[in-house]
């Protein structure tokens, strides 16, 4: 058993001590009863269960949790999907999944919002010409995978929130 201490959604979780072979999927689901990440393949191949994960310069990347010991976040602040939405008002990006009904059964969902979500911020930091969107979105939410073969509606999803603020995404 090793403490564990972390940033989860904002808040300071720990010193826990959990088990050393406690993967962070099984940390957030029935330690924490975050249940919004998802446990899919168990390889990090589908990446269901990505969530993100902020550095200290500002920047994010999602990283899967299915294989991950929990003590591998030790000190880090990660974001689930429980994040977006503040006080029961939906985000932009999770409005538009649902308009687009980019979700299917909803299994990958979490995965492909908080994919979303990183490549969001990340053009709010580095805009990219209107003609790279289609390139970037393609490339951002590869490795997610959807059985329902969901994915031109996570792509429209996201092109619509990007196209919708051309002032803050794009150059």
């Amino acid at each position: 058993m090793t403490a564990l201490s972390l940033t989860v959604n904002g808040r300071a979780v720990g010193p826990i001590e959990v088990r050393d072979d406690l993967s962070m999927n099984d940390f957030l689901r029935e330690v924490l009863g975050m249940t919004g990440t998802k446990f899919g393949c168990g390889a990090a191949q589908c990446l269901s269960c990505a969530v993100i994960v902020d550095a200290d310069d500002g920047g994010s990347a999602t990283r899967p949790t299915c294989i991950a010991a929990a003590l591998d976040f030790q000190g880090a602040k990660i974001r689930t999907v429980e994040s977006h939405a503040a006080d029961g008002v939906l985000t932009k990006l999770q409005v538009s999944f649902i308009e687009h009904f980019a979700f299917q059964c909803g299994y990958c969902t979490p995965g492909f919002l908080n994919e979303a979500q990183v490549l969001l911020e990340r053009l709010a930091r580095t805009p990219i010409p209107q003609e790279d969107v289609e390139r970037t979105i393609v490339e951002a939410l590869d490795g997610h995978l959807c059985r329902c073969s969901g994915y031109v509606k996570y792509h429209q999803a996201v092109r619509e929130v990007i196209l919708a603020d051309p002032a803050r995404y794009l150059a």
